[in-house]
């Protein structure tokens, strides 16, 4: 079995620098990190992972902790980029487990316990006690789509709130001016930006704010499909709905479709995400576009900066929005037109 040394030979270079190509350190010119690779291909040579970690301080692996079932088409997009971003840099991923109901249980020492170079988090409220000792201990962390950040933390979002601003503003230029809000959980930060974003925007477009126009649920179809079915029982439904997220909207242009109406002659649909089934989806989605496998890569790339350097400032990353106008929005045409 070929060695490091074997390795260093045939390439014509120190071990040292065989250990940085083998450890991705940038400081290597690309034709010395060629000569390298074609010398670990030809003598088939593998890294020993445990030799590995004893001389570089690390165990090469990175923690996820979605708290968001794995079924979500938004978490498998994000799990996409994350894996992209992790095999170009040699980083290995362990999905955790979390016991966050149990007052006993501390997931810093879970964390430590398999020794963890860094942790993603995502779907886990930042006022959970878990999660303050988490950004407490020291370990580098990354969270998705919520503002905790400590000396060691930092965080990745979307442009929420001009997400729904453009929604709105997108279905005022449509003419509409009846225009629901089928939010997710009260008080979670995502759901948070995206009511004060569609807030903006009836304020910019002059529309009043209707009370009984926001109904509040979580991300999943059921969920759309049940509000969307307590909106069309109000007195005067709204002509055009904005969604949390996709899925929802796919609950909501079901519950319309049986309501006997139709989408977008009836009721026009915004959803937010972007996700796969967006465009396959009939009609096919209007929404937001999120960006998700870009965020994904992007915060494996700012964790492992962290690991990398502990003088690394802790980012704070805001990705842009963009409005995807498909079939699912027309112009306003009143009921019994």
């Amino acid at each position: 079995m070929a060695s490091i040394h074997d390795v260093a030979k045939e390439a014509g270079v120190s071990v040292a620098t065989v250990s940085k190509v083998i450890n991705h350190y940038p400081d290597v010119s690309e034709k010395t990190r060629k000569k390298v690779k074609n010398a670990i291909e030809l003598l088939r040579y593998r890294p020993n992972v445990i030799a590995r970690g004893l001389v570089t301080g690390r165990s090469w692996t990175v923690g996820v902790l979605i708290n968001i079932p794995f079924t979500n088409p938004y978490v498998a997009m994000l799990l996409e980029g994350i894996k992209t971003a992790l095999e170009n840099s040699g980083y290995d991923l362990m999905r955790l487990s979390a016991r966050l109901n149990d007052p006993e249980y501390s997931f810093v020492n879970h964390c430590q316990s398999r020794n963890l170079d860094g942790v993603v988090v995502f779907g886990v409220d930042k006022d959970h006690l878990s999660i303050q000792e988490l950004i407490e201990s020291g370990i580098p962390t990354m969270f998705v789509d919520t503002d905790a950040t400590g000396l060691r933390a930092g965080n990745i979002t979307t442009d929420n709130r001009n997400g729904a601003h453009m929604s709105v503003r997108h279905l005022a230029q449509l003419g509409h001016r009846r225009i629901a809000y089928l939010a997710g959980t009260p008080g979670h930060e995502v759901n948070e930006s995206r009511l004060a974003g569609y807030r903006d925007g009836l304020e910019a477009s002059s529309i009043p704010y209707r009370k009984e126009y926001i109904m509040s649920g979580d991300y999943s179809y059921d969920s759309g499909f049940q509000g969307m079915k307590m909106l069309l029982e109000l007195d005067e439904p709204p002509t055009a709905v904005i969604c949390i997220s996709d899925m929802a909207a796919f609950g909501v242009i079901h519950a319309i479709e049986t309501h006997g109406l139709n989408v977008p002659g009836d009721i026009s649909v915004v959803g937010f995400d972007n996700i796969y089934e967006a465009e396959l989806f009939k009609p096919a989605l209007t929404t937001i576009n999120q960006n998700i496998h870009t965020i994904g890569v992007k915060l494996i790339e700012e964790l492992i900066s962290m690991i990398k350097n502990p003088d690394y400032p802790p980012p704070v990353v805001t990705e842009p929005s963009s409005l995807i106008i498909r079939e699912s929005t027309a112009k306003c045409r009143e009921f019994g037109e």
